[in-house]
């Protein structure tokens, strides 16, 4: 199965996305980045930017990955069949499991580890190893979740503009 990846998506030299996987509007994948629907399928929503190094994968007994809209998924994050749901900003080098699920409005702080099935509830902050609710998310948070879309869709016309190798 190919991929099926809507017109507006960038995709930075050194990605790659295999299999059955669906990537929305304005959403944009970064350099060295791996996505691999190849057993179960994996769909990302619009203006979605998952970022350098990245690694999104499914096993056949795990079933779907599912990332939502409007979600930042940091540099080194690794998401295995999991849900992530719209609004939601995945820190750098976050390892989010099986069968877990992120709720709109919530931040996964860098370097943490959300265990198989745990549920971030919405608008919280999750940290640690394992990842634990630490508390709701302030203003500022939330602020910075709304614009970091936003901000990765200005930074993929940056690139078209200078004439940028990606498609």
């Amino acid at each position: 199965m190919l991929p099926e990846i809507h017109e507006s998506v960038f995709l930075a030299k050194g990605c790659c996305v295999i299999g059955d996987v669906k990537i929305g509007a304005h959403s944009s994948v970064w350099f060295n980045t791996v996505i691999r629907g190849d057993v179960c399928p994996i769909t990302i929503g619009e203006k979605t930017s998952v970022q350098d190094n990245s690694t999104l994968h499914v096993t056949h007994d795990t079933g779907p990955l599912k990332i939502g809209s409007n979600v930042t998924i940091g540099h080194a994050a690794t998401l295995h069949a999991c849900t992530v749901e719209d609004n939601v900003l995945v820190g750098m080098s976050a390892t989010l499991l099986d069968d877990c699920v992120v709720e709109p409005w919530s931040i996964v702080a860098a370097g943490s580890l959300v265990k198989q099935g745990f549920r971030v509830p919405s608008g919280m902050l999750v940290a640690g190893v394992p990842a634990k609710v630490i508390r709701p998310i302030t203003d500022a948070e939330r602020k910075t979740i709304a614009e970091s879309p936003e901000n990765y869709v200005r930074y993929v016309a940056h690139y078209r503009e200078g004439g940028y190798e990606g498609r």
